[in-house]
């Protein structure tokens, strides 16, 4: 069995109705927008430092920590992670160049 990104989408959604007593994403999302949004820039900035380190240990940690936070995030305001794969799928019906332009994105 292969664990995926849906999968842990489905269970930080079913933590909602757990008790925050003995599910630590049932605390975050009681907390509110602010502690889960501070989670989630922590845990990006800790995976750039490790990046930046070129420890890929602490690096594959990280990133694992971001994206559980990025899904609790997205979770605490009803978006589901098949509405980012739609919008990605979306971009990359083009070259990323051209996206970009699209968006007004200065990079």
């Amino acid at each position: 069995m292969t664990f995926t990104l849906d999968d842990l989408a489905a269970l930080i959604k079913s933590r909602r109705n757990d008790s925050a007593s003995t599910s630590y994403t049932k605390t975050l999302l009681d907390a509110g927008m602010p502690k889960i949004a501070k989670k989630f820039g922590e845990e990006a900035v800790e995976a750039v430092i490790a990046a930046m380190e070129g420890d890929r240990s602490a690096l594959i940690n990280e990133a694992a920590d971001t994206l559980y936070h990025l899904l609790v995030m997205l979770e605490a305001r009803d978006v589901s992670l098949d509405d980012v794969v739609r919008e990605l799928e979306r971009r990359t019906q083009q070259s990323g160049l051209a996206e970009k332009a699209a968006r007004g994105a200065k990079e």
